[in-house]
């Protein structure tokens, strides 16, 4: 097997092994989701401030985008939009 085929076989098994990581996350929060919890407005300015650091390093190379995505979705599920 070519060097070049065994690395995209081991890049796309990383990416499958991430997407179903992110899967059981989303299914543990929708579980979690069961019994509301409010937070504070001051929890909710720390996710938005989370939030847009999270986009700052993304945008400075530091995260890889489904890495970033993830992040990204947990932070949003976390935020309540009135």
């Amino acid at each position: 097997m070519s060097q070049a085929r065994f690395q995209k076989q081991q890049r796309e098994k990383a990416r499958r092994e991430r997407a179903a990581a992110k899967f059981a996350r989303k299914e543990e929060r929708r579980e979690q989701k069961a019994e509301p919890t409010t937070t504070s407005s001051a929890d909710q300015a720390a996710l938005v401030a989370d939030l847009a650091a999270l986009h700052e390093r993304f945008d400075k190379g530091e995260l890889e985008l489904d890495d970033f995505l993830a992040a990204k979705d947990d932070l949003t599920e976390r935020l309540q939009i009135t």
